[in-house]
């Protein structure tokens, strides 16, 4: 029993558990929608980008709110950008894969003017959930309040822009503003993880939960409320075999997460099992 109960008895692991808990409810909420619109490039994207804003905080001595503001402001910028040059008829993966490259080389370039570089760097990329101070905990709270408050209001257009942009429009729904919108919140949930696991495996945090939701259920709340549960539990396996096993919180959080999906994929009727019954069949 002491197993199970010992982590919890830390202030620093009940501190983990609830930023990871907000960064499950903001992934899931916004990862249906990746997962749907296959944006998982553009959330890999944004989550490195902020590392420019996130660099230009830091360098200025800001705390961890102004890192965090800082990030939310790259990754921001990142959607709007790339939602006007693809307007500008710009392919979509072409004006990511270019924002990408320019702004998380020019993060690196401004922590590189760090004393501590090599720390800062690694602290930026793989996060440290363990430590995570009460201060992002509340702008984690904020930024994933927005992504909900924001998402429940214009949930009908989003999904309708997301399955049929063209009808959409006809419909007379502003379409530009709502893909551009939908991006920027991206953004925002990708900050919110960024603080968690860092920049390098934001997108499985937004990816993964969303992913595994949507092989066993098909309706888009469903996927949100199954995949918040999966974020939630991949939080919590995660922190136990961090707490146990001595290794990385971050990373832990984020296997359990993709082993999650597998083994899902594995016994789905829509995953691996289904198709190798139908080989077996015949």
């Amino acid at each position: 029993m002491e197993w199970f109960t010992d982590p919890w008895q830390h202030e620093f692991m009940q501190r983990a558990l609830l930023a990871g808990a907000l960064v499950a409810l903001a992934s899931s909420v916004v990862g249906a929608f990746v997962v749907i619109k296959g944006l998982a490039f553009l959330t890999d994207a944004v989550a490195h980008t902020s590392l420019a804003g996130a660099a230009i905080a830091f360098l200025a001595g800001g705390g961890s709110i102004a890192i965090s503001l800082g990030a939310a402001g790259a990754a921001g910028v990142t959607a709007v950008a790339v939602s006007l040059l693809t307007r500008a008829r710009l392919r979509e993966d072409t004006a990511i894969g270019l924002l990408f490259a320019a702004l998380f080389a020019f993060g690196v370039l401004l922590i590189s003017r760090a004393r501590n570089y090599t720390l800062e760097l690694s602290s930026f990329l793989v996060g440290n959930i363990l430590t995570v101070p009460t201060d992002d905990i509340i702008v984690m709270g904020v930024l994933s309040a927005v992504v909900v408050v924001v998402m429940a209001i214009f949930y009908r257009e989003m999904l309708f822009v997301a399955y049929d942009p063209t009808m959409a429009a006809a419909a007379g729904v502003p379409v530009a503003i709502v893909q551009t919108g939908l991006m920027v919140l991206v953004s925002l949930a990708a900050v919110a993880a960024f603080r968690l696991v860092g920049v390098v495996m934001v997108m499985a945090m937004l990816v993964a939960p969303a992913a595994t939701a949507a092989l066993v259920v098909r309706r888009v709340p469903l996927i949100m409320l199954v995949g918040a549960l999966f974020g939630v539990l991949a939080v919590v396996i995660g922190l136990y075999v961090s707490y146990h096993a001595d290794v990385a919180a971050g990373p832990s959080i984020v296997v359990t997460s993709v082993l999650f999906f597998f083994m899902v994929f594995a016994l789905s009727p829509r995953g691996i099992g289904s198709s190798l019954r139908r080989i077996l069949a015949t």
